[in-house]
């Protein structure tokens, strides 16, 4: 799969290194490809991983996953003018000042992402838990629980795919509206492990019986 991944921070980083790692063509999109952060990035990364700015990485890709600061999403949105056919995984959290959600009850960031992304396949995923499990999800070798939500069937099994090969369990949670649920969620990792003390090696695992 050819994938486009918008942010190199953490998250960015560390699902381009999985997945690149898996053999999947991995395109970063960034505002500075040429820039000392990148270049690194690339270096650390590996061979056939490349960077180029946001609308080439975007055209370039069939799946975009977007793993910026939610603040930036509309600016990504508008990127370029056609998403159909696009696969858009949104890894964002709508975190307003103080840790606290800016968007919930009766919307999500997930939902309003969708509606700048006509003919896009959205499905919320990778934003409720930090980047180090995202490099390595398992807890004495067991796999840690990715959720995900979202409205197209075929675009879900493809990102349960892609997490299931970084080493993932997944759990579909439904349709983009669960999102309100799912983003919730992250904030209670992050109130966990920033502010409770608890550090960035903890994991949420659904335990079937």
């Amino acid at each position: 799969m050819k994938i486009g991944i918008i942010g190199t921070g953490n998250v960015g980083s560390a699902l381009g290194k999985g997945w690149a790692s898996q053999g999947h063509k991995v395109v970063f999109g960034t505002r500075q490809p040429e820039g000392e952060k990148v270049q690194k990035l690339l270096a650390e990364v590996g061979e056939g991983v490349t960077a180029v700015p946001i609308p080439d990485a975007i055209q370039q890709s069939d799946i975009i996953v977007l793993a910026t600061p939610w603040n930036a999403a509309s600016d990504v949105a508008h990127a370029v003018t056609n998403w159909r056919g696009k696969i858009v995984i949104d890894a964002t959290n709508p975190i307003a000042p103080g840790l606290q959600l800016a968007v919930g009850h009766t919307t999500s960031a997930a939902e309003q992402l969708a509606t700048f992304l006509p003919g896009a396949s959205v499905v919320k995923a990778f934003n409720t838990t930090g980047a180090e499990n995202m490099l390595d999800p398992l807890y004495d070798g067991d796999p840690i629980t990715m959720f995900i939500c979202g409205d197209d069937a075929d675009a879900k099994n493809t990102v349960t795919e892609l997490a299931e090969t970084l080493g993932f369990d997944v759990a579909d949670v439904g349709g983009l509206e669960a999102a309100r649920l799912i983003e919730p969620m992250a904030m209670v990792w992050i109130t966990l492990a920033m502010k409770q003390g608890l550090g960035r090696n903890i994991a949420f695992k659904l335990v079937r019986r």
